[in-house]
């Protein structure tokens, strides 16, 4: 496994992120026990879960999975960089959601006790919240950090212009701010290279990818899994399928795996922290750790840009002079 630092921190973490949303509803307690113990095994020991994920069986019930695998041995918790988040309802209550302070508190409590830890390495917010002014929002955090609560800030599905407010803000009041953003990327879905990479390169934030397989497309055709996958495939539009086509035969000329090219090139960006893989089941945890150790040349690079064109670059220049 490979290292690096999350984003201006001193925080060292594995260049894959192991996502944890199938713990649970898809994954059963004891098979996501075994995955957490093969990752770290591989090396992999950054952790990223959620307070919200789990429910489709209750909310709160991977965090709980995670709990009672950091309760059985407690040396576990120090192995691990442990991520959550905090936005998403958890419950009926008016105020049992978004990023009032009252909510922040009792969520993080909430999740500590889930987790069966005294603290949070990373604490991301799951979504901007446009109606709490950023005063309130950074009082918050930064009561959970004095207390020894919560050690980093992090943000998720932020765009540009949230990451530069919420740095703004942070800086009035010498704070750390934010230290990471977790937004949907993938060959596929490069969107957020207009403005939120450049962002994140601005201010020192680690960049941590979610569904950097675009939900399962660009696994392969003879390698996708699942309903959500192959749902996915059957509704591409022939413009993607033409697409997939040529970017599996560019695969099959590197002799990879379409999902570890996919990884391997996400890795390439040094904005780029961690990508986080989800997996089902042992065999998905242990064929992606094989992309770390794909270095892409430029041509295959600029290969991969032709058949998956991004916006164009950064904005302004990806659509004016």
């Amino acid at each position: 496994m490979q290292y690096t630092k999350l984003g201006r921190t001193g925080l060292t973490v594995s260049r894959l992120c192991l996502g944890t949303m199938n713990f649970g509803p898809r994954t059963s307690e004891a098979d996501s026990h075994a995955i957490m113990n093969r990752a770290l095994e591989l090396g992999i020991h950054f952790f990223d879960t959620a307070n919200r994920y789990g429910r489709d069986v209750r909310d709160g019930y991977t965090e709980e999975i995670i709990g009672n695998w950091i309760g059985a041995d407690h040396s576990r918790r120090d192995k691990i960089v442990l991520a959550t988040k905090v936005y998403g309802p958890m419950g009926d209550g008016v105020n049992d959601r978004g990023l009032s302070a009252y909510h922040i508190r009792k969520a993080c409590e909430d999740s500590l006790r889930r987790l069966q830890t005294d603290h949070i390495d990373l604490y991301q917010m799951h979504h901007v919240e446009r109606t709490t002014p950023w005063e309130e929002i950074w009082q918050a955090m930064e009561l959970l950090v004095q207390q020894g609560k919560v050690l980093y800030v992090g943000s998720s599905n932020f765009a540009g212009l949230h990451i530069a407010k919420a740095q703004h803000a942070a800086e009035k009041r010498n704070f750390m701010g934010l230290v990471s953003e977790q937004s949907k990327y993938s060959l596929n879905m490069r969107m957020i290279e207009l403005e939120v990479i450049p962002a994140c390169r601005e201010y020192g934030l680690g960049l941590i990818p979610y569904s950097p397989l675009g939900g399962g497309l660009l696994a392969g055709s003879e390698h996708a899994s699942g309903d959500r996958a192959k749902g996915r495939l059957e509704a591409a539009s022939p413009e993607v399928r033409s697409r997939l086509e040529q970017y599996e035969s560019l695969c099959a000329e590197l002799g990879e795996k379409p999902a570890d090219v996919a990884l391997a090139w996400m890795l390439k960006n040094p904005v780029i922290t961690a990508p986080i893989i989800g997996p089902r089941t042992m065999q998905q945890l242990k064929e992606s750790t094989r992309a770390v150790e794909i270095d892409l040349s430029d041509d295959v690079m600029k290969r991969l840009d032709e058949i998956w064109p991004g916006p164009g670059g950064e904005a302004p220049e990806a659509y004016a002079w």
